[in-house]
């Protein structure tokens, strides 16, 4: 078990991933909600086979992930 901070968003590696997603949909404008949550799926199914930037998002946090 880890006990963080009440907020740290620097060690939690979902802040991280959706970071990366706000940076892919900057520049692009939906027409409609449905577009926007069929593109966030899409980025974020691609992410999903993509296991060394997930990796990294955790590494990024600097928390040691193995068992005491």
């Amino acid at each position: 078990m880890f006990y963080l901070p009440a907020y740290a968003p620097e060690l939690n590696p979902v802040e991280a991933v959706w970071a990366h997603m706000k940076k892919s949909l900057a520049n692009l404008a939906m027409r409609t909600i449905d577009q926007l949550i069929a593109l966030v799926k899409n980025r974020l199914k691609r992410m999903q086979y993509r296991p060394a930037r997930l990796t990294a998002f955790l590494a990024k946090t600097g928390l040691d992930l193995r068992p005491p």
